[in-house]
């Protein structure tokens, strides 16, 4: 390897990727909304870290479909999928490697279908507009209950690529979340829906342990 190779390389270190949303932080949101209090700044905490990663999800969905994104000025890098590519930006002059590119995003919940890049996008038009901490608080819950589907139906909950943790322990935490009579509207009848989506995931599975039992309340 050359001396400018070993600098594509170096400029993967540029590359960021937001982290998944911590458990404590939902939780204490739905703990607070439970009780019919808004906590706007907990409500923006929780919604800016959902849209920063929606944001970094796209990102990375659209660079493993040959449209790596530059770090520095974002502007498209096409590639062909070669490792040993180099992606040089004509914007600002950053390059990589495709291999290195794709080494920052492994293993880091970054990767979907179009039926999970709908609902990212339609969380991040939603949550830009909404004025109010009710209508962010709906769409938050609307997003943390989504799933990735399949022609079969519903398969993996979108929630493990938001929210931090391996997938058996983000739904139980999901299953655990506080409800009560002054709850936001609707969201208890979400979380009814996405219990069914699970079950019926987990019914293909053969997986009994992601079941959860329905109609508590």
């Amino acid at each position: 390897m050359t001396e400018n190779d070993n600098e594509a390389v170096d400029g993967a270190a540029e590359i960021r990727w937001a982290s998944r949303v911590p458990k404590r932080k939902i939780q204490q949101l739905y703990e607070t909304d439970a009780k019919g209090i808004y906590d706007e700044d907990l409500i923006d905490d929780v919604g800016f870290g959902l849209l920063a990663r929606c944001e970094s999800f796209i990102t990375a969905v659209e660079a493993h479909r040959g449209r790596a994104a530059c770090p520095r000025c974002k502007t498209v890098i096409p590639h062909n999928w070669q490792k040993a590519a180099r992606l040089l930006c004509e914007g600002c002059g950053w390059e990589t490697t495709w291999g290195a590119y794709l080494e920052t995003i492994r293993h880091k919940q970054l990767s979907g279908a179009e039926p999970v890049i709908a609902a990212m996008e339609e969380y991040m038009r939603g949550f830009g507009a909404a004025r109010s901490p009710r209508e962010k608080m709906i769409l938050i819950d609307r997003l943390i209950h989504s799933h990735h589907w399949a022609d079969e139906g519903p398969t993996r909950p979108v929630a493990v690529n938001l929210i931090a943790g391996r997938m058996g322990d983000v739904v139980e935490f999901l299953d655990r979340l506080s409800y009560g009579e002054a709850s936001t509207p609707g969201i208890r009848e979400m979380r009814e829906e996405w219990r069914r989506n699970i079950n019926a995931a987990a019914e293909r599975w053969g997986d009994e342990r992601l079941k959860r039992p329905t109609s508590r309340e």
